[in-house]
């Protein structure tokens, strides 16, 4: 596939259910293709197939809703080579651009107004041995490092990454999510509150309002 095409799962506008951003309307676009197969992923429908549609035209049907927000989300984007110009192009177009990325690939060539919000994988995932780590020392204080948590090991692994590299210090927003119907999030609350973690707690908020299987939220 080259830069003028991408694979997509699909085009949708809903309320943006996660990260700092949560709450707020927003355009998503999910890109179809992923290198890592995640035990506990919600969206294994985008790891393979997808329509191609050409960029302009991906560009148009993403800004024709009008609203701010926008999420490039997958699947994994970064394994398509039209997903850093369509970024750049969304940004030029006074877009707020949030980019979801499973932090196992370089993010540095990510146009720099983009909010990269990048997940550090746990053990639970079965794909932590993939986690890039020296993309850590990239991010600034507009991105944020997502860990989906699915147990009181995964939290631990969380505490120690946070120790190991200093993640508290980066001014980096840390997003400690629960993995639905895995982790209830009043004990994620209460780990984080014992240990005084300077963790945003987050639940799936589209799944709190359309249930677990909805699809286009």
């Amino acid at each position: 596939m080259d830069a003028d095409t991408l694979l997509v799962h699909e085009v949708f506008t809903s309320i943006q259910g996660e990260s700092t951003f949560v709450g707020l309307p927003c355009v998503f676009v999910r890109l179809s293709g992923c290198n890592l197969r995640c035990f506990w992923c919600d969206t294994p429908g985008a790891w393979v197939g997808g329509e191609p549609i050409r960029r302009g035209e991906l560009r148009s049907r993403v800004l024709e809703p009008g609203i701010e927000l926008v999420e490039v989300t997958g699947g994994e984007p970064l394994l398509q080579p039209g997903t850093l110009p369509l970024l750049g192009e969304l940004c030029d177009a006074g877009r707020t651009v949030l980019l979801e990325t499973n932090g196992s690939l370089d993010v540095l060539r990510v146009d720099p107004r983009v909010h990269r919000i990048m997940d550090l994988k746990a053990p639970s995932s079965g794909q932590h041995q993939h986690n890039r780590e020296d993309n850590v020392r990239l991010l600034t204080a507009r991105d944020e490092i997502k860990f989906v948590l699915a147990d009181r090991a995964d939290y631990e692994w969380m505490r120690a990454m946070i120790e190991r590299h200093r993640l508290d210090r980066l001014g980096v927003a840390l997003l400690g999510s629960c993995v639905w119907g895995r982790l209830d999030g009043r004990e994620l609350a209460r780990w984080v509150l014992e240990d005084r973690l300077t963790v945003r707690v987050q639940v799936q908020l589209h799944k709190v309002l359309w249930g677990r299987g909805a699809q286009g939220v």
